[in-house]
């Protein structure tokens, strides 16, 4: 069958208008149900609008929220107050030179109204003039009162106005492991330093080289450094406890390094030595009136001694309480009193055990003899 060319037209114009409806009443029907869809969802209360929106550049910025809101807490803990309650009292101390140089510094401690205050003798020692620094960095000179050079204390004073003033407590009641703090200016430049350890050990006694021990020290594991010398060792009630004077590094096998091994003079000893400082400018020691040399199982060996321990009389002052008692040259004395002279019992220390005035028995060897003589201690030229 032929299609003729003029009727194929109207034959796609009436597809076309066909196929148009048909999308027409699709459309329609998907609206419908999509108009009865939300008509069935619950509608929010107001009249819903189509969003609107902001070209970016018609936004207004914002600052962020700076405003926040800043608590202070002070904390304060026994420690902090024990600082604040003596730091004023603590001081720098300079060992000055005839030419104003400064050969050496250490640290004190306020402990009077009158202006008196502790150090170390051995941070005052050979110096010509005293400097003492206060925590707010003023200086003013210092006056030797006196020092003792066996409890290793020196007095000084000072003028008032005072920026504070430090109470001494007692030692005896010290037990290990209670807290302690060390104050002092470490190096001479770091001022009121400020350190916290425990009581390790009391009662220690460190040799110092020199013939005699320091006694009656307190050990501690706080800080101490070179510049400490004559600080206070404090307690938590802010009482000087002790007084800070050395630190032990090396030990003795081979290379052998220690750290925390602080020591200070106790408080009660600090208390008894600088009294009579005060009073009379110097400390009242027992006086024998001789010169020694001590003798150990070594200097026994080699000069063919009869005793491993003791001191040899070299020479003996006229008028002493030695030469009075008939102590001669050649003489060795091997105990004083029920002290026996030995590794454990310097000579120095077993006669500070004794008060000038006092009356004693020395066993001493003469010859290949021993003699029991009584003499009575003299006191030591102030």
């Amino acid at each position: 069958m032929k299609y003729r060319p003029t009727l194929i037209v109207p034959i796609l114009m009436t597809v076309a208008l066909a196929a148009a409806g048909g999308a027409l009443a699709g459309g329609t029907a998907v609206y419908l149900a999509i108009q009865d869809s939300l008509a069935a969802t619950p509608s929010l209360s107001g009249t819903l609008t189509a969003p609107t929106i902001i070209p970016a550049a018609t936004v207004e910025k914002r600052p962020p929220e700076t405003s926040v809101e800043v608590r202070t807490v002070t904390i304060n803990t026994a420690v902090t107050d024990a600082v604040e309650s003596i730091s004023p009292a603590v001081v720098t101390i300079l060992n000055v030179s005839s030419r104003g140089q400064q050969q050496g510094s250490g640290s004190g401690v306020i402990f009077s109204a009158d202006g008196y205050l502790l150090t170390n003798n051995h941070v005052i020692e050979g110096g010509d003039s005293i400097e003492v620094v206060f925590m707010d960095g003023g200086s003013v000179p210092a006056k030797l009162i006196g020092a003792d050079t066996f409890s290793d204390i020196a007095v000084l004073q000072v003028s008032p106005p005072l920026p504070g003033i430090a109470e001494l407590g007692n030692s005896d009641v010290l037990r290990p492991g209670e807290s302690v703090i060390a104050i002092g200016s470490p190096l001479g430049d770091f001022k009121n330093t400020v350190t916290v350890g425990v009581v390790s050990a009391t009662g220690r006694m460190v040799d110092t080289g020199r013939g005699y021990q320091l006694e009656d020290l307190i050990q501690t594991d706080a800080a101490i450094n070179q510049g400490n010398s004559g600080g206070p060792l404090v307690n938590l009630s802010g009482q000087v406890i002790g007084l800070n004077t050395l630190i032990v590094r090396g030990g003795g096998f081979g290379s052998a390094l220690a750290e925390g091994l602080g020591f200070a003079v106790a408080s009660n000893t600090v208390r008894a030595v600088s009294d009579q400082i005060v009073q009379n400018g110097y400390v009242a020691r027992p006086y024998l009136g001789i010169r020694w040399e001590s003798i150990n199982p070594r200097i026994a060996w080699v000069y063919d001694l009869p005793v491993d321990w003791g001191i040899y009389v070299t020479r003996v002052a006229t008028a002493s309480a030695a030469a009075l008692a008939g102590i001669q040259p050649g003489d060795i004395i091997v105990a004083l009193g029920e002290t026996p002279l030995d590794e454990e019992h310097p000579f120095i220390n077993a006669l500070l055990a004794y008060q000038p005035g006092d009356t004693l028995t020395a066993s001493v060897v003469r010859g290949l003899e021993v003699h029991s003589i009584d003499l009575v201690l003299g006191e030591t030229p102030g």
